[in-house]
């Protein structure tokens, strides 16, 4: 038997006053096992405690022997003290499955959701938390996911008397024919619902807009499905909720574009500065980074920035910063830079021939062979 805290009793744990009836009793323990079932809290050790002295209260105040027992002895009466599978309890008292014509209580548990997250550069690369907004179904704040109207409960089915399967005859050329079916009044819950919960309409859940915290992992790149447990629709009876499939799309960056774990970077040069060589300050995702460029740099060559790029997902290190130099031809000159380039042309020997004249040599060659 888990020990309780303090001095508190079966009933204070059920919140209910010692006088209750079983009905009254019923709809507490469902109400707080919901509350406090593991799958709703997970990692929460108070909870799973909660959880724990819930179901042994229940086990014993649902007991009528059980419950006289306690009454007059209270915990130190070994007859009442509690030694089987809370789940064995919580089982029975939230609807599912059948076996072997005896009811056997699963909840169900909530759907699967899916929703797309675009994300920046920078969060990829450090592994941020983001919130996604969505809309799910949640428990109904007013019955508590109990279905029915606050102060009602449900019924034993009259039909089925709580067993959730029906034994049906018919005859056939062999005889008598004995099966057993899902009961068609509570389709194999054991209760009815007199009074549905007027906010759901005895639904359990209602639609919410929510947040959702996703953990991004160091690295995530484009085209990757993130499952986050438990944050999907919420389950019925107690089932577990859902799992949240989240579909990454990577946003277009101002500077870089993403090369699997590295990082490229188009560095516009000058024609005097890719023939002279000079010092340019790149950005990163970090500080901006001073690289220098070496006299001659050809348009297309490329320069590496070690450690400059994302991180390796799932692995350790990071990719690198590649930067390529991009020689930019004016498309305008001045007077004076126009002269100073005829000048360069003439001193390496190029030929700055116009259009026209060069035609005109070509005409004159054909002239002289006729």
């Amino acid at each position: 038997m888990t020990k309780l805290s303090g001095e508190a009793s079966y009933y204070q744990l059920l919140e209910v006053p010692s006088d209750a009836d079983q009905a009254a009793i019923k709809a507490a323990y469902r109400k707080l096992a919901l509350k406090y079932h593991p799958d709703r809290n997970p990692g929460d050790k108070s909870a799973e405690e909660r959880f724990k002295q819930i179901n042994e209260a229940y086990a014993v105040l649902s007991d009528p022997d059980k419950r006289s027992r306690y009454d007059r002895y209270g915990h130190a009466d070994p007859q009442v003290q509690f030694s089987g599978d809370i789940f064995d309890i919580f089982n029975a008292v939230f609807g599912g499955g059948f076996t072997a014509g005896s009811r056997v209580q699963r909840g169900h548990p909530g759907e699967d959701l899916e929703t797309d997250l675009t994300i920046a550069l920078e969060q990829a690369r450090a592994g941020a938390t983001v919130e996604v907004e969505l809309e799910r179904l949640g428990l109904c704040q007013h019955c508590h996911g109990e279905r029915a109207e606050p102060g009602t409960g449900r019924q034993t089915c009259p039909t089925c008397r709580g067993a959730g399967q029906v034994r049906m005859q018919t005859q056939s050329f062999f005889g008598t024919m004995v099966s057993q079916q899902l009961c068609p009044q509570c389709r194999g819950q054991g209760e009815i619902i007199a009074s549905p919960c007027s906010r759901c309409d005895g639904q359990g859940r209602v639609r919410v807009r929510e947040t959702v915290p996703v953990n991004l992992p160091k690295g995530i790149d484009g085209g990757y499905r993130l499952r986050v447990p438990q944050q999907g629709n919420i389950g019925l009876d107690g089932g577990r909720p859902g799992d949240l499939y989240v579909y990454i799309t990577l946003a277009p960056h101002q500077h870089f574009i993403r090369d699997g774990d590295n990082l490229r970077y188009r560095l516009k040069l000058g024609f005097a500065q890719a023939a002279l060589g000079s010092a340019f300050e790149v950005p990163t995702l970090d500080d901006p980074e001073v690289i220098t460029i070496p006299p001659g740099t050809q348009p297309g060559q490329e320069f590496r920035l070690r450690g400059k790029g994302m991180p390796r997902l799932q692995q350790t290190g990071y990719g690198d910063l590649i930067v390529t130099a991009e020689v930019v031809v004016p498309s305008k000159l001045s007077p004076k830079a126009r002269e100073l380039l005829r000048d360069y042309a003439a001193e390496m020997g190029e030929s700055l021939e116009e259009s026209e004249s060069l035609l005109d040599k070509v005409k004159g060659l054909f002239r002289k062979r006729a």
